[in-house]
C-alpha cells in the first residue's frame, strides 16, 4: 500500500489547500538578523541548512500506511513564514529554545549546538518537557492510545501467546517502533510537526497549534481507514455527510478523547469518551421503519456506511499488504458485544460492520517470529466505524414498489441468492482465517426464512 502521499495530496485537494499551494523558500531565503551562532539564525538561513544538512536519516517506515512521503531534513527544519513570526510572539517562544530542546544555543558548531542534553522532539518527554506548564493534560495523555497504541499492542501480544507487549521479543518490538509507532508519538506530532508518517518536520515554522491541521496532522496518520472515507476518495464513494455538517476530525473527537484520561484501555471502543452517534441524533429508536426494526441490531454503519478501504495480510517491513487495497463491505456477527452496544436497550449489536485487517500468522517475520503462536485468538475481521456515512445508501435506498428490505436482506431468486455479498461468510475466507474467525461469520446465524445454504 504504497498510497499515504498521494492520498495526501488527493486530500488536500479536497480541502481546497495543500502544501502545493505554498511557496517553497528559495535559496536566498533568510528571515530576521539573527547571528549564525545561535538557533534561530541558523534554523532561520536556508541555504545555510541545505550547507550543512547531514544525510538523510529518516526512517523509510512501512506497515499498513505505506511508505512515509520524503521531505528533505533541511526542510523539516526550516523556520519561515508567518508561522515563524506567530511562534516568536507566542508563550512558547517566548521561552527561547534551549528551554525545551537543551543543547548550545550560543555556537555556529553544529555538533556542539546539538550536543549534550539535546533533544530533537521535546515532546517525547513530555513528563520533563511539557508537563510543567501543562501537568493535566500531561497527567493523562502518557497513557492515552494516541501516545502508546495500546489497542494495538495488545492484538500483537494476545496472537504472539502472551499478555503484555513488554514481553514480545526485543526484535519485533523494534519492529513495531519502526512500523506502527510511526502513526503514535507526542504532543508534538499534532501540535507543532507533521506525524513521522506524514514526511516528518516542522509543519508551519514551530508555530503551535492548539487545533491540529486536519490533513497534515490527523490525516497524515488517519489515512487509508480514515481520511480516505471522510473526503469521498474511494471509487463509487462520495464525501461522509458530517463533513459539511461537523467539518474538523475535533469537532467530535474532542481533546479528552484524544489526550486521554490516564486510564490504560487495549481497545479503542472502551475509551468512554469516544462519541457516539447519540451525541448529536436523538429520537432515532423510532423515527422510521428501519430504526424501529433494527436499530437494537444492528450498528449504525449496518445501513448508513458506503464502501470502504480494506487491505490484509500484511508482511510487516517487508512487501507489505499482500491482499492489496480494495473497496468492500461486509456485516457480520459483532466482534465486541462486550463494547458496543445499542444505545437504546444496552444489549450488544448483534450484527456489525467489519473490516479486514491487515494481521496474518507470518506477518512479523521479518521480526524474528515465523509465526505468531496464538494467531487465532481473535478475528480478522474487526469491528469498524468507516466515517463514510450517508442518510441513504444503497442499502437503504430501494426502487420504487420494492419492500425496504430489498437491498439488503438476502434473497433468494431461483439458484442464487442476492444481497449475499454484503455479510461475511466461511466462504470469503482464507484457509488460515477461517479458526479466527467463526465467532463473526454469519454462517447458520442468520433468519431461517431467508433459505441460506
Amino acid at each position: 500500500m504504497k498510497q499515504t502521499l498521494l492520498l495526501t495530496l488527493l486530500l488536500a485537494g479536497a480541502l481546497g489547500v495543500g502544501c502545493n499551494e505554498k511557496q517553497a523558500p528559495s535559496d536566498e531565503d533568510t528571515i530576521g538578523g539573527a547571528t549564525e551562532a545561535s538557533c534561530e539564525g541558523c534554523h532561520t538561513n536556508y541555504p545555510l541548512l541545505k550547507a550543512i544538512a547531514s544525510p538523510d536519516t529518516a526512517a523509510a517506515g512501512g506497515g499498513c500506511g505505506g511508505d512515509i512521503p520524503h521531505i528533505e531534513p533541511y526542510d523539516r527544519v526550516f523556520m519561515g513564514g508567518d508561522g515563524f513570526a506567530a511562534f516568536k510572539a507566542s508563550t512558547h517562544g517566548r521561552h527561547g529554545c534551549v528551554s525545551c530542546h537543551g543543547g548550545n544555543g550560543t555556537t555556529s558548531d553544529k555538533a556542539l549546538a546539538h550536543g549534550g542534553d539535546f533533544i530533537r522532539h521535546p515532546s517525547e518527554v513530555h513528563e520533563v518537557k511539557c508537563s510543567p506548564c501543562h501537568a493535566a493534560i500531561n497527567a493523562s495523555f502518557h497513557n492515552s492510545i494516541h501516545k502508546e497504541g495500546w489497542g494495538q499492542k495488545s492484538m500483537v501480544a494476545l496472537r504472539s501467546g502472551v499478555t503484555s507487549f513488554s514481553q514480545l521479543p526485543a526484535e519485533l518490538q523494534a519492529g513495531y517502533k519502526a512500523n506502527c509507532a510511526k502513526c503514535h508519538g507526542g504532543c508534538g506530532d499534532c501540535h507543532v510537526n507533521r506525524p513521522k508518517a506524514g514526511g516528518g518536520g516542522l509543519l508551519n515554522g514551530h508555530k503551535f497549534n492548539k487545533r491540529p491541521d486536519m490533513t497534515d496532522n490527523c490525516v497524515a496518520c488517519h489515512t487509508s481507514r480514515g481520511g480516505h472515507a471522510y473526503f469521498g476518495i474511494g471509487t463509487g464513494t462520495v464525501p461522509d455527510v458530517h463533513l459539511s455538517a461537523v467539518g474538523h476530525c475535533v469537532n467530535c473527537h474532542g481533546k479528552t478523547e484524544l489526550h486521554g484520561n490516564g486510564q490504560v484501555y487495549d481497545q479503542r471502543y472502551k475509551v468512554p469518551m469516544m462519541p457516539e452517534c447519540t451525541d448529536c441524533h436523538s429520537a432515532l429508536a423510532s423515527s422510521n421503519v428501519y430504526h424501529r426494526t433494527h436499530i437494537n441490531t444492528f450498528n449504525c454503519g449496518a445501513c448508513h456506511s458506503q464502501n470502504y478501504n480494506n487491505c490484509g495480510s500484511c508482511h510487516i517491513g517487508g512487501e507489505g499488504a499482500r491482499v492489496p487495497s480494495y473497496m468492500g463491505f461486509k456485516i457480520g456477527m459483532n466482534p465486541i458485544p462486550d463494547t458496543k452496544r445499542s444505545p437504546f436497550n444496552n444489549q450488544p449489536f448483534k450484527f456489525a460492520t467489519l473490516r479486514q485487517s491487515l494481521m496474518a500468522p507470518d506477518s512479523w517475520k521479518n521480526y524474528g517470529t515465523a509465526n505468531l503462536a496464538n494467531f487465532s485468538v481473535r478475528p480478522t475481521y474487526k469491528y469498524t466505524t468507516a466515517h463514510n456515512t450517508l442518510r441513504w445508501t444503497s442499502r437503504t435506498q430501494v426502487g420504487a414498489g420494492k419492500s425496504c428490505y430489498d437491498n439488503c436482506h438476502i434473497i433468494q431468486e431461483g439458484a442464487t441468492f442476492r444481497n449475499k455479498n454484503l455479510y461475511l461468510f466461511n466462504t470469503d475466507l482464507q484457509s488460515w482465517e477461517l479458526t479466527a474467525n467463526q465467532g463473526i461469520v454469519v454462517d447458520g446465524r442468520l433468519p431461517a426464512g431467508w433459505n441460506v445454504p
